[in-house]
């Protein structure tokens, strides 16, 4: 075994902003730095035999090879793309060694030892630093890549700093280019990829905010890699040489004419001490899940809530791009004692922890309108915090804690108003009278119903505990059920609801069928916890059947016969509930009025 010879001498060069096209160094330890699976960081000692650097991270996209072991201690790699930036005040900061794209030369378990007796690179002598070759390396040389560029620009930068001569957001035109502001982040997109007939690429944007307004900023494929990883969201910065052009409003609802994007000279340096002409903090207007109902469509919300349930992961295709997306939809609680489903896309849907029924805050989510139900959706500004240290979250968990949120009456994202008026309404005399459902197609119609009674027997199944996956599973008698759908063996099932109820209007009385989710919506509880209180709490089972009794909902109903045996039987299942709007099914019934009396409305 042939080990690849380091570049001696090479990382002193590096950090004080020589480039070196593929240097050969060796990894001497790897370390996370902080826990939040959604901004994943690890930062590296790195060593070319002679000097060291602590101060060097792997770029995000990189995670997966410290994942799958590949950068293991002592490992050798060679460098093919890389950055430096000073993460500090004053110049006084340290700077911070980014890679990018690197290639293993030879893993840790080859090399088992540390090469030489390497020292803080601060420590070089002068004539180290002079430019020279790196040493030969005896690897296979990598298809060789534009190397990146160093960021040589921070002594204009400092002496800006150190004047005091940083701009306000406001005063920033594209006819000025000699400018330093002094901003907040405010949010933060994640990475997004491009590709067309002129190329293909990466960005992410933030929203950066100061005293005086805010504005929006962008950074493409080399200052993305550059950058992504060194900014985050509520931290202050000072940020010079960006281009600005005209505001493209269709991506950004900021209060500015101009946008920002970063160049090759971009200068982005932490501000670590804000008490001395102090940044505003992120203000929310916080607002109750009880008033999103009333409000219009693709307006921004900030809200707080409880997580209280955690849906499966979805991917899925676009049909235009061929683009896999991975979405998640949670539901949130507060004290309005009301719900809302919030949509969480990307690594934030993946990541998303939601069983230990966080508090989560967003700011500037996107209401979503579906038959008169709203929901909420994350986008590439939103903002999502989980557990923030704000008393409004502290009073939230003390709520839920103390059995706030067990009965939500107010679902904001079920469909609303008098139903879906598209959909006929009958009463339920009316549906048998017409024979709905004899056809070889089944019959949709809706009515205002109320519950008379909830069968409780066989109100849940045992299904298998793959998300795609909802038959039902088969108990072996020794811990274990088995899928015949999935054949296989899993330890543990998942419930899942089907309800039988009678319901009634003023002609006649129907039962019905009532599947997952709108079991789920009509108990107001989880199947999960439905399952648990038939089998294991008789008494909180009555609680929450009984409390069904006696509602009234508008229900959307499939009709369909279906043979059982020799006997053809009508079914009917519910497909939707919403709870009554009284002021639209007034409307409703106004409407139908005037068409039987044939009398018009003098309004």
């Amino acid at each position: 075994m042939v080990l690849a010879s380091l570049s001696t001498g090479v990382i002193a060069r590096i950090m004080h902003g020589e480039v070196v096209d593929g240097p050969v160094l060796q990894i001497l330890a790897i370390k996370k730095i902080n826990s939040a699976a959604d901004s994943e960081r690890y930062r590296i000692l790195i060593s070319d035999g002679k000097y060291f650097n602590s101060y060097a991270m792997l770029a995000s996209q990189l995670n997966v090879m410290q994942h799958n072991g590949e950068l293991e201690e002592f490992t050798i790699v060679q460098l093919d793309k890389y950055v430096t930036s000073l993460v500090g005040k004053d110049g006084a900061g340290k700077r911070v060694l980014i890679i990018s794209e690197l290639t293993v030369v030879n893993p840790g378990a080859e090399v088992k030892s540390k090469i030489g007796e390497p020292v803080t690179y601060e420590n070089a002598a002068k004539q180290d630093l002079a430019p020279k070759a790196a040493a030969p390396s005896n690897s296979k040389p990598v298809a060789k890549k534009e190397p990146a560029h160093n960021n040589n620009n921070n002594v204009v930068m400092n002496a800006s700093i150190n004047s005091g001569m940083t701009h306000p957001i406001s005063s920033l035109s594209p006819y000025q280019n000699k400018w330093v502001i002094k901003a907040r982040v405010t949010s933060k997109s994640g990475i997004r990829t491009w590709s067309n007939a002129r190329g293909e690429g990466k960005l992410f944007s933030m929203d950066l905010m100061d005293e005086s307004g805010e504005i929006r900023a962008t950074a493409f494929k080399e200052q993305c890699d550059k950058f992504y990883d060194l900014i985050q969201v509520d931290s202050v910065y000072y940020i010079s040489k960006c281009q600005l052009k005209p505001a493209n409003k269709q991506y950004s609802s900021l209060n500015n004419a101009y946008e920002m994007t970063f160049s090759g000279e971009t200068v982005v340096q932490l501000c670590e001490d804000t008490d001395d002409d102090p940044i505003p903090e992120i203000k929310y207007n916080l607002i109750p899940i009880s008033d999103v109902s009333g409000m219009e469509n693709k307006a921004a919300v900030d809200t707080i809530g409880i997580c209280k349930e955690v849906g499966e992961l979805q991917s899925f295709v676009a049909r235009t791009t061929n683009k896999e997306f991975k979405k998640r939809e949670i539901t949130l609680v507060d004290m309005s004692n009301s719900a809302i489903s919030l949509t969480l896309w990307g690594d934030e849907a993946v990541n998303f922890d939601g069983h230990v029924q966080p508090v989560i805050l967003v700011k500037g989510s996107r209401i979503n309108e579906f038959n008169g139900g709203k929901s909420l959706s994350l986008g590439g500004g939103s903002i999502m915090k989980i557990n923030p240290d704000i008393p409004e979250a502290h009073k939230l968990r003390g709520w839920f804690d103390n059995g706030g949120g067990d009965n939500v009456a107010n679902m904001v994202s079920a469909r609303t108003g008098g139903g879906n008026f598209s959909t006929e309404w009958m009463t339920l005399k009316d549906a048998r009278t017409r024979n709905l459902g004899s056809g070889d197609k089944p019959d949709y119609f809706q009515c205002k119903a109320v519950v008379h009674i909830v069968k409780q027997e066989n109100a849940f199944y045992r299904a298998c505990p793959q998300s795609d996956c909802n038959k039902k599973v088969v108990d072996e008698g020794n811990d274990q059920f088995r899928c015949e759908k999935c054949n296989a063996l899993f330890p543990n099932f998942k419930y899942r609801l089907l309800i039988n109820m009678s319901i009634g209007d003023w002609t006649s009385n129907r039962w019905v069928s009532s599947f997952n989710e709108v079991g789920e919506q009509l108990l107001g509880h989880s199947s999960q916890e439905v399952g648990e209180a038939l089998e294991n709490d008789p008494a909180k089972a009555e609680q929450i059947f009984s409390a069904l009794n006696f509602t009234s909902h508008i229900f959307k109903l499939r009709c369909k016969n279906e043979v059982f045996g020799d006997m053809t039987r009508n079914k009917l299942t519910v497909q939707s509930v919403a709870p009554i709007n009284h002021k639209e099914y007034n409307k409703h019934l106004l409407k139908e009025l005037q068409e039987l009396t044939g009398i018009g409305s003098s309004n």
